[in-house]
């Protein structure tokens, strides 16, 4: 076990998934559901992030690679897909109840959860640590801060039950207008990040 390894990923990991800064989003995009449904979500969530992150920390390198894409080229996808649910949400059509898949996908578990710079900081986490001790280490303070994130996540569902309808609706709007500014900044650095490359 290589402690250094394991408390850098859990600090780099937490600070940039910033499950925190997820729970307004969870909040109204699952205030329509029962409870129930919002554990299940929450779950799903954490899950499919730790293991997209996980994924890109053991074979990332090498996917991408495989693929010829770049992890700006990934950070612009990512950029478009969550400016699309943001126009969906300011539309009001994000909240539906049986659109269970579509908010545990797109836009909780990537790109806000497991986003191009989670992806990208365990794949320089997993380089820097290229034993088997590291490595394991790595994959463990995934698995740390995906838990962290799992509850974090069921304790907003709680708070979910106590908004009323109006609050949601306007919270919602109001939380478009945000990840719409994330998606554009994504692509914005992604963009300049290849210019600068290129120069």
């Amino acid at each position: 076990m290589n402690w250094l390894a394991f408390t850098e990923t859990v600090v780099t990991l937490f600070v940039i998934v910033d499950p925190l800064g997820t729970v307004p989003v969870f909040v109204a995009l699952t205030a329509d559901r029962t409870p129930a449904q919002r554990r299940w979500a929450a779950l799903q969530s954490a899950a499919v992030a730790g293991v997209l992150i996980a994924v890109f920390a053991l074979f990332g390198r090498i996917l991408l690679g495989y693929l010829n894409v770049s992890i700006q080229s990934l950070a612009i996808a990512g950029g478009l897909l969550l400016l699309l649910v943001a126009l969906e949400m300011f539309r009001g059509h994000a909240a539906q109840p049986n659109s269970n898949v579509n908010i545990v996908l797109v836009p909780l578990a990537t790109p806000l959860l497991a986003g191009p710079g989670a992806i990208a900081a365990v794949m320089v986490l997993a380089n820097r640590h290229t034993d088997f001790a590291g490595r394991l280490s790595v994959t463990l303070g995934v698995v740390a801060v995906v838990a962290a994130v799992a509850v974090i996540l069921l304790l907003a569902g709680v708070l979910a039950r106590f908004l009323r309808p109006a609050v949601v609706d306007f919270l919602t709007r109001v939380l478009a207008l945000l990840l719409s500014a994330i998606a554009v900044q994504l692509v914005v650095d992604a963009v300049r990040a290849l210019i600068v490359g290129v120069h």
